[in-house]
């Protein structure tokens, strides 16, 4: 066998950048070990500016230069990221290895910048660049800029895509009864449209949290301890707090005003677990269209030239909702592990956080294949209203329940036994009830209410309900 070149996604180690690579391409850019320079770039960028801007700090820039710092992220591209990566592990442009990622971002800085000709003396700059500041300054800001994109420009449009669709199947198949089922037995009937509308209200709740997570998401800069030890060294009478607040919402983020070293990670947990909910969701939808389809409810629409199994010609396998279990599934694993890690740190600071938060975006990746495939699936489904109609017609047993609700109101008090007898652990058919409809001493308006009774039209106002996924 030749060797396949390690960008050749056969080769990959995880299928998230394998068999799924085009799949989880959109999130490369927040996901990917690129991203996260940019990102740590930006910060470090956007910090030299505000520092300039502090009437206390020596350094002024011209609107050029200004412009020509911000482009080191804004035009951040391949070469960037492989300078980075090389001033890190080998060294270069005269610096040696640093063996430090954030390091080399500030070091990378200083190449740029003097090889821009907007910047007048690059090394005046030097002493400002990463001033007073920890790693975890950058990191966890830089992390909640590609957090935050992540979730809202790449997940949420994919949810809302099945949450659409889940109304559109609502709306559509309001009126078709089906024959519900609680504990695996027959139950009330319902419509299709009722259920879907279901799953579409759910989703839309799990959706808002998702959406206040990632609005709440929070950063720190207050140096080594988070007491702002080193820039209140150097110019005691600025406001730091009031600085570091403003630098943190001008990048979109909340301010967390109180932390050690490193931000709690609070709000990031919050950011998984809201994911983690919206999953299990998705994940009960999975196994009922399973089961749906399993059961002949549903069928699927084929595609040409598919391989449902390589033996059973036949077969057109629920593959898509298989898939998209599975996914969610080791999502969530990840997602429940990375909550309750990163909210933990030994004493002020312990470097263990850094290389998990690296998975986020495995995490990430999982849900965004099972959002594909959850869509996919749904495109797919072709609701079978005979096999429904002929099921809730071999089971009349269902309208027990409102045969003995009628009784009740009519103020028999023994409905429910007299119900209980006729239909519990036996086959019964729609002429048992008839003949119970004639033994009974009520008003013929009331025999005749019963007599109207349908296992299909016992959907009471599901109809409605289906109109109104919230």
């Amino acid at each position: 066998m030749s060797d396949l070149s390690r960008s050749d996604p056969l080769a990959a180690v995880s299928p998230l950048d394998g068999r799924y690579s085009r799949r989880t391409a959109p999130l490369s850019p927040y996901a990917g070990e690129s991203g996260l320079m940019r990102a740590r770039v930006r910060v470090e960028a956007e910090y030299l500016l505000a520092l300039a801007d502090v009437a206390a700090v020596e350094l002024d820039l011209t609107t050029d230069e200004r412009t020509t710092i911000r482009a080191t992220y804004e035009e951040f591209d391949a070469a960037d990221a492989e300078l980075i990566k090389e001033l890190e592990v080998d060294g270069a442009a005269g610096y040696n290895a640093t063996n430090h990622d954030v390091k080399a971002v500030e070091y990378f800085l200083r190449v740029r910048l003097s090889e821009a000709d907007a910047i007048n003396d690059a090394e005046r700059l030097y002493p400002w660049l990463h001033f007073g500041l920890t790693s975890e300054d950058v990191n966890n800001l830089a992390h909640r800029l590609l957090v935050k994109p992540a979730v809202e420009d790449v997940l949420l449009p994919e949810l809302r895509e099945i949450r659409d669709k889940l109304t559109d199947l609502a709306h559509e198949h309001r009126d078709l009864p089906m024959l519900a089922r609680t504990h695996g037995q027959p139950a009330t009937p319902t419509t299709f449209g009722k259920e879907m509308a279901v799953y579409a209200a759910r989703l839309g709740k799990t959706m808002a949290r998702l959406t206040h997570a990632s609005d709440d998401l929070s950063g720190k800069l207050a140096g080594a301890s988070g007491t702002y030890a080193a820039h209140h060294a150097a110019f005691p009478d600025v406001d730091w707090q009031a600085f570091s607040a403003s630098f943190v919402t001008d990048l979109g983020l909340n301010h967390t005003a109180l932390a050690t070293q490193i931000n709690p990670c609070d709000d990031l947990a919050a950011v998984f677990d809201a994911v983690r909910g919206v999953n299990n969701v998705l994940i009960d939808l999975d196994q009922d269209m399973w089961l749906y389809i399993s059961d002949r409810y549903l069928g699927q629409q084929t595609v040409d030239g598919e391989t449902g199994s390589s033996t059973m010609p036949h077969k057109v396998n629920p593959i898509d909702f298989e898939n998209s279990e599975g996914n969610l599934s080791k999502a969530n694993a990840d997602l429940t592990f990375l909550a309750d890690y990163v909210t933990t740190s030994r004493l002020q600071r312990d470097l263990s956080d850094s290389t998990v938060k690296r998975n986020v975006g495995a995490a990430f990746g999982h849900c965004l294949i099972a959002y594909n495939k959850a869509q996919t699936g749904l495109g797919k489904i072709v609701p079978n209203e005979q096999v429904m109609t002929d099921d809730l017609e071999s089971t009349p047993e269902i309208i027990g329940e409102a045969v003995q609700t009628i009784l009740r109101r009519e103020g028999d008090t023994d409905a429910y036994e007299r119900v209980k007898e006729l239909t519990r652990g036996t086959q019964v058919t729609i002429e048992d009830f008839y003949d119970l409809f004639d033994s009974l001493d009520v008003a013929e308006s009331v025999r005749k209410e019963l007599l109207a009774l349908t296992p299909a039209g016992y959907t009471g106002v599901a109809s409605d309900l289906a109109e109104r996924p919230e």
